[in-house]
């Protein structure tokens, strides 16, 4: 499983739009080898908030299908020269490769 996990920090108030933005359905969600996506906000701080988007392929081909995907491209290309919102402090993408993942108890059970 590969993950990239995409952080933008926002000043507060402004979380939930760029959670909407990244929370809506997308070409994205047709590729091969996606497993899902999760847009996680963290909670309020006077200083900044923090959005988060997960996503899970299979695997890093999977991934790289993505970043080649030709409507991806021209997502990329209509957006050049355009800079983040004003209300953006920072965005970061890193990149994981998953070497175990350990499946919890349903509650219940």
């Amino acid at each position: 499983m590969f993950i990239q996990l995409r952080t933008i920090v926002v000043e507060p108030g402004n979380a939930e739009q760029v959670a909407e933005r990244f929370g809506q359905p997308g070409h994205i969600d047709t590729m091969p080898g996606l497993i899902d996506r999760t847009v996680m906000v963290s909670r309020k701080s006077k200083e900044s908030e923090e959005v988060i988007a997960m996503i899970r392929w299979e695997s890093e081909e999977a991934w790289k299908n993505w970043e080649k995907d030709p409507v991806h491209i021209a997502g990329h290309r209509e957006k050049r020269g355009e800079g983040p919102p004003s209300y953006v402090i920072s965005s970061t993408v890193k990149m994981y490769d998953v070497k175990k993942v350990f499946q919890g108890t349903p509650a219940g059970v």
